[in-house]
């Protein structure tokens, strides 16, 4: 039997509980299209940086409002958009896959794979552009972020949650220098992000198989973009990078974020304003260009213990003309970050390598990033390699010299040549210790300068074979204790016998 009231009571619930939906979609129509820059009519409500969709599926951000258009920056090739075509808002603001699912791999600035590694399934997403943490959600960078390079963990420290810039001429080795910290970071616990932007596929094809055979692919991240590649993709890889950092500081990590190099950014947020008819400043730079890398830069902090306590360490690469430190973007960067790291051809040319340059490279976190152990012989060397540069340049002109000034210089030569290293040989913190103790105390005097890169790394291995205990108690305590060093010098003099 059919029940009319049961029937009837189903109906009047389902009337009730039933909801009308309408969707509204806002359309564009393209006006104008060419160089990678797409001029929409009929986006009125479209939010700033928000993500629009061509019909091809091609995406683009919405970078300049005007009174009756659109100006978009696509993110890939603008040869299949054409006049007419039409765009949809996607309410999304500019983000990228982010979490721990992107280590090991190389990404575009979109979150998408490039290494030919399958898929990558992100079940988070992050705006690109984000407020950097206030004054109060920071403290102060005490914690070293060791880079293995003596020259640099020795004389221009760098703390975790600092911002020290890479900056020289072409091919003085600044990805080098970034590459040996990478490299250094392995068993440390921090995650690294390597931003290349606009270099060669071939060369990044190279640093991903060299950081797989030096084990540092799995904490490690490469962003990446092609000369060939769209300017609007160039100008959002070190965001997008950024952000991937962000949400690894904010679950407490400590993060080290490469980005080589900013020359190249700004040159694309160029090309990206002059299309967008945006007025040009000095250099043709637009007036923003200076809040384009501040606001990215301030990003990198050492979070509060309140906030968690994670941090990033931000190491932007800037390339100089013919040494010009004095140029636009430089200046800029030299004022947004806390140091520059300065590599000279001079130096490069003469066989110092890393080619840093002690006397004008400077880090403003200063020995607060170091452990006692590097303290105790980073002071006596900065001021014998001081001494040395100031004597340096009148030794050329005077053949008779006093002891002393003799004594003087033949230090500062030996301690020249102890910073020297080997490419992709970064070297742990006790080690570092040990062989800048014997160049500051003056065991080095009577060997060789030709031969020290040979005693240096014989010394390092009797040590580890005959007397482990010294380094161990440096690398468990930090310190360099009195038993501790009268003990290394003990051992020394022992090696040295046998030299």
């Amino acid at each position: 039997m059919i029940n009319a009231d049961e029937i009837a009571g189903i109906l009047q619930k389902q009337i009730e509980n039933f909801r009308t939906e309408v969707h509204e979609d806002q359309i564009g129509t393209v006006i104008e299209v060419g160089s990678s820059i797409a001029r929409v009519y009929g986006l009125e409500a479209v939010q700033q940086s928000e993500l629009v969709e061509f019909p091809n599926g091609l995406q683009g951000i919405a970078l300049n409002l005007e009174e009756d258009n659109v100006g978009v920056i696509i993110l890939g090739p603008d040869n299949e958009i054409k006049e007419g075509d039409q765009v949809r808002r996607t309410g999304r603001i500019a983000s990228v896959p982010v979490g721990e699912s992107l280590l090991g791999r190389v990404v575009d600035p979109l979150g998408n794979a490039v290494d030919g590694k399958g898929t990558i399934t992100a079940r988070k997403y992050r705006t690109i552009e984000n407020t950097a943490p206030t004054v109060i959600e920071r403290q102060p960078v005490k914690q070293p972020l060791e880079t293995g390079i003596r020259a640099i963990d020795a004389l221009i420290p760098i703390g975790r949650g600092q911002r020290e810039l890479i900056i020289g001429d072409r091919s003085t080795g600044k990805t080098a220098i970034a590459i040996d910290t990478i490299i250094n970071q392995k068993g440390k616990g921090v995650y690294c992000i390597y931003v290349a932007i606009g270099q060669k596929n071939s060369n990044i094809s190279a640093l991903a198989s060299r950081l797989e055979h030096e084990g540092a692919m799995e904490y490690t991240t490469i962003v990446t973009t092609s000369p060939a590649d769209a300017p609007a993709l160039k100008y959002i890889a070190p965001y997008a990078g950024c952000a991937m950092a962000e949400e690894l500081m904010y679950q407490n990590k400590d993060v080290l974020i490469v980005y080589d190099d900013l020359t190249k950014h700004a040159i694309a947020y160029r090309e990206v304003s002059l299309l967008l008819r945006r007025p040009p400043g000095r250099e043709a730079y637009p007036g923003d260009i200076f809040f384009l890398h501040s606001r990215l830069l301030e990003r990198a902090a050492k979070l509060s213990n309140e906030k968690g306590g994670g941090s990033i360490t931000a190491l932007p690469v800037i390339e100089t003309q013919a040494g010009d430190v004095s140029a636009y973007i430089p200046t800029n960067l030299i004022s947004i970050t806390d140091g520059q790291i300065y590599l000279t051809t001079g130096l490069f040319f003469q066989g110092v390598r890393p080619a840093v340059d002690v006397g004008i490279s400077v880090s403003r976190v200063g020995s607060s990033a170091q452990t006692k152990a590097m303290k105790s012989v980073a002071g006596q060397l900065k001021l014998d390699l001081a001494q040395y540069r100031e004597l340096a340049a009148f030794a050329k002109l005077s053949s008779d010299l006093d002891k002393n000034t003799q004594a003087t210089l033949t230090r500062g030569e030996k301690i020249t040549e102890i910073l020297k290293q080997p490419q992709y040989q970064p070297q742990p913190q006790e080690d570092q210790v040990v062989l800048l103790y014997a160049a500051t105390k003056g065991y080095l005097t009577k060997i060789e300068t030709a031969r020290l890169q040979e005693w240096a790394h014989s010394f390092i291995g009797f040590l580890h074979e005959k007397h482990p205990e010294i380094t161990q108690s440096i690398a468990e305590t930090k310190a360099l204790s009195d038993d501790g060093a009268k003990a290394l010098v003990a051992a020394i003099e022992e090696f040295n016998k046998s030299f």
